[in-house]
């Protein structure tokens, strides 16, 4: 048996169909986690599944109640003992009124949470791990291990798979390689139109003709923007425009490093901060090239799949799952990370292409991107974890001596 929730009341009604599938994350604000659970619980009421989705919320709430899943908002954030313990028995309830198959965690507090009331209401667990969590102690390690330990793993690169083989004691055989994916729907040149570049373009005071670098992501040093402010300072001879494109989430200081850094670099006038942006196709339409100047490993790094689906050369740092995203001298130009004259060197490189040299580069990318970064894919190969898990439940139920209660639904 399953259960259909309304997204408005949370009451729930019995249906047939799919499972009922529990994911938690901290916040529903940015970020891949965020957007990969919003994707999931989309295709999983596609599938005739019932989503629902716990965190403390979020502007991405509006995506969830518009797919049909229903969002339940509780302290998923708090890494405090005594909120994670009863986050426990409020994961525990949910799993009990709306009859949860399984629960799928994507962050470390809450998934610490997730496996313990998944343990206490008798369902499911599963996992993904989306950063290469950093660790100096073996508490640290600890802490973090809390991602291995679902039934199945989900790695969201290979550059993840080897570095969860490489220092968590996990079985292989759990870990499942699933890609992030883009909605190409979306990241599809034939449907960016020239009106929504010029919008665009407008709002950005963009000049005819200077070619535009762009760098899209949260204001955050990770990101590497003090880095490509470096690497722009050795690039006087050309003319361009660059944009910061993303939200400081508050942090004004480090914008204002950002703005300093520009100034003391002679590029006040050619590096701008427009803020967050609500249309990143015609953002990469208008783009001459994309950089990916994180100065840490990326697990995936959904720009870089973003800006080849949409035919914008990429030039990123040569680390994390940026490697595997790319096609070297294709589709993209890698760096050594960190290196402000390797940076600038590729930029120059794309910004020299000629017109035939990025027809053919624009081409190659648009392929590659669809054949292998969709978010139908990535959905589809997350259904089919779901999919196994609780196939695995109903043989072990049916072996068991006496059985017991199989999940309400395996049809994904």
């Amino acid at each position: 048996m399953n259960r259909q929730i309304n997204p408005s009341t949370g009451n729930a009604t019995v249906k047939g169909g799919g499972p009922v599938v529990l994911q938690v994350v901290p916040r529903l604000i940015a970020g891949g986690a965020e957007r990969g659970a919003v994707d999931i619980a989309a295709a999983l009421v596609a599938a005739r599944g019932t989503a629902i989705v716990a965190s403390e919320g979020g502007p991405m709430e509006r995506e969830l109640k518009r797919a049909g899943a229903v969002h339940v908002t509780l302290p998923l954030s708090s890494k405090n003992p005594w909120v994670m313990y009863r986050n426990v028995v409020r994961l525990a309830a949910l799993v009990r009124k709306y009859g949860v198959d399984l629960i799928h965690a994507r962050s470390r507090a809450p998934a610490w949470s997730a496996a313990a009331a998944a343990r206490r209401a008798g369902c499911r667990f599963v996992t993904t791990f989306h950063g290469a969590y950093r660790f100096g102690s073996e508490i640290k390690r600890r802490y973090n291990a809390i991602m291995v330990a679902g039934d199945r793993v989900i790695a969201n690169s290979e550059f993840i798979a080897r570095h969860i083989r490489e220092n968590y004691k996990v079985d292989p055989a759990r870990i499942r390689l699933i890609r992030r994916g883009v909605d190409l729907g979306l990241f599809d040149t034939e449907r960016v139109s020239a009106e929504r570049m010029i919008q665009l373009a407008t709002r950005w005071r963009l000049p005819d003709g200077v070619p535009v670098v762009i760098l899209p992501g949260r204001l955050t040093r990770l990101k590497g923007q003090p880095l490509l402010i470096d690497a722009l300072a050795e690039l006087g001879d050309l003319p361009f425009r660059c944009l910061l494109v993303g939200s400081d989430f508050g942090r004004a200081a480090y914008r204002a490093e950002l703005e300093r850094q520009a100034a003391r670099r002679g590029l006040s006038d050619r590096v701008h901060l427009p803020g967050q942006c609500d249309d990143m196709p015609a953002a990469y339409m208008l783009a001459d090239v994309a950089v990916c100047a994180s100065t840490t490993p990326e697990a995936f790094g959904r720009v870089i799949a973003e800006a080849q689906a949409m035919g914008c050369p990429v030039v990123a740092s040569a680390h994390g799952g940026a490697r595997e995203q790319v096609l070297e001298g294709r589709t993209a130009f890698l760096f050594e990370p960190g290196n402000a004259h390797a940076l600038a060197a590729a930029i120059r490189h794309a910004l020299e292409l000629d017109a035939a040299a990025r027809e053919r580069l624009s081409r190659e990318a648009r392929a590659h991107a669809r054949a292998n970064f969709s978010r139908d894919q990535m959905c589809a190969a997350t259904l089919a974890v779901y999919r196994e898990i609780l196939l695995a439940a109903e043989a072990e139920a049916s072996a068991a001596p006496g059985g017991r209660a199989a999940p309400s639904g395996t049809a994904v």
